[in-house]
């Protein structure tokens, strides 16, 4: 598809989400897509909180939407909230029924309910049939004073609408079968397909970039552009997100919001990399990117038709690149929620170091060293013996760690030092696991850990000998 040229600045793009929930990871890629086709641009990123559902909106939600786009660096030139717009709508609103383009509908929710059933036990689609748009102004009037409950419906011409998407080429639909459709609860209650028109126009927006689960609302917004006399944006709908099954992706396929990954440990850098390959790519091997980076390479042309599948393991993948890249002193930091509270930070920074290369997200660490912070472990006796060793070899290789690590002194007990010590007496036994396990594990009390000698070396030898005297005493 050929794309025109955009001029530096005149791009404007919005992120407009709903405070009913958790940030899902298919918004966060939406107000990512947007921010960086703005910056690629020099244009303006604005975010839009739609809170018209008041029964639904919180908040709390609210909160975590902001915080979480601040977390992956997502920054906002322009922040608005539906729920100080009210006059905008209903200015708009009075419009619309002045021209006769909208009008008032009095019909019960039990006509409309007998309505749809009738329609579809003949095998007609569910529509209304347009019985109010017939009132004359004096019947409207009176229903009017006399505190009648009613909806604003927006008269639905039956025409085809065409428009072209820059993802997905033209797109046609035929709006005979949709009815007129409610746009507002009163004038002060505005429903999405008409507050986002109004906002859309008002805040000058010029590309909206949304999920694909959106594309049917586009007919009906367009209609209202027309009907208000509104420039029409352009529209890119981006593909869905599937799990790997290739379904949209849902709780079955695990956590979907953002801060249940943030939760579990995964960085601001990984979620954003991530993010940024579901449904687009540079067109190169290159997988690792910045939001500098993407800024750069970002382009519409090359976002693809086809779903995106949201593979956890890349997720990981890229989760344990970002986690060895840090520093030493700000892995440990960003660790520092999932460690017992009230510990020596140096001391974490120790523990950290030799679990680093291990770590797909952050909180791995606090199971994977338990250990370090408990006083006794509790652990199956069987896991001490290596392999082929015998009741009655285990023990015997204890103690021969005890007698060896007693001799070293407080002031050479570090990783070398033991490493050196214990390497030639492991290598003269069958094999050196036979001494090594054995002493793995009763430090750890876990199957894997990172090595006996970094983690003697941590625990100290005091601390080192106690539990190896322990697991003597287990056995």
């Amino acid at each position: 598809m050929k794309f025109e040229f955009i001029k530096p600045g005149e791009v404007r793009t919005r992120f407009a989400p709903s405070p009913t929930g958790f940030l899902h990871v298919g918004s966060a890629r939406t107000a990512l897509f947007n921010y960086l086709f703005a910056k690629k641009n020099q244009g303006s990123f604005i975010l839009r909180i739609e809170d018209t559902d008041v029964n639904r909106s919180s908040q709390e939600f609210e909160k975590n939407i902001v915080e979480s786009l601040k977390w992956l660096a997502i920054e906002a030139d322009e922040f608005y909230k539906q729920s100080e717009r009210k006059n905008i709508y209903e200015k708009y609103l009075k419009k619309l029924l002045k021209e006769g383009k909208a009008y008032y509908c009095f019909c019960t929710e039990d006509e409309l309910e007998a309505k749809r059933q009738e329609q579809m036990s003949r095998g007609l689609p569910a529509r209304y049939n347009g019985k109010c748009a017939k009132l004359s102004p004096k019947e409207v009037e009176e229903n009017l004073a006399q505190g009648k409950r009613f909806i604003i419906r927006f008269k639905v011409p039956p025409k085809k609408v065409e428009f072209n998407d820059l993802v997905r080429g033209k797109i046609k639909f035929d709006t005979k079968l949709s009815g007129d459709v409610t746009i507002a609860k009163d004038l002060f209650s505005p429903l999405y397909n008409f507050a986002v028109v109004v906002d859309d126009f008002e805040m000058k927006i010029s590309h909206i970039i949304r999920g694909e689960d959106l594309l049917p609302n586009t007919p009906i917004q367009i209609l209202l552009q027309k009907a208000l006399g509104f420039s029409q944006p352009k529209y890119c709908h981006l593909p869905l997100i599937l799990g790997p099954d290739r379904s949209k992706l849902s709780k079955r396929h695990g956590a979907v919001s953002l801060e249940e990954y943030r939760k579990q440990g995964y960085l601001a850098e990984t979620m954003v990399n991530f993010l940024a390959f579901l449904g687009w790519n540079p067109g190169i091997e290159r997988e690792i990117y910045s939001i500098p980076s993407l800024i750069k390479e970002f382009s519409l042309e090359r976002i693809q038709k086809g779903g995106a599948i949201f593979n956890i393991k890349r997720l990981d993948f890229l989760n344990g690149f970002y986690i060895r890249h840090k520093s030493l002193e700000k892995l440990t930091e960003l660790c520092l929620p999932y460690f017992p509270t009230g510990q020596d930070f140096n001391y974490l920074k120790k523990i950290v170091a030799i679990y680093q290369e291990r770590l797909k997200n952050l909180s791995e660490i606090s199971e994977l060293t338990d250990f370090f912070f408990k006083d006794k472990l509790d652990y199956d006796k069987k896991l001490l013996r290596w392999k082929n060793m015998t009741d009655g070899e285990v023990p015997s290789s204890l103690d021969k760690s005890i007698i060896l690590l007693s001799k070293i002194n407080e002031g050479n007990w570090n990783r070398e030092n033991l490493k050196k010590i214990l390497m030639p007496e492991a290598e003269k036994m069958e094999n050196r696991g036979c001494l090594l396990w054995p002493l793995r594990v009763a430090l750890t009390g876990k199957e894997a850990s990172a090595g006996p000698f970094e983690i003697a070396e941590i625990l100290g030898k005091e601390k080192t000998l106690k539990r190896l005297q322990e697991a003597k005493n287990l056995l």
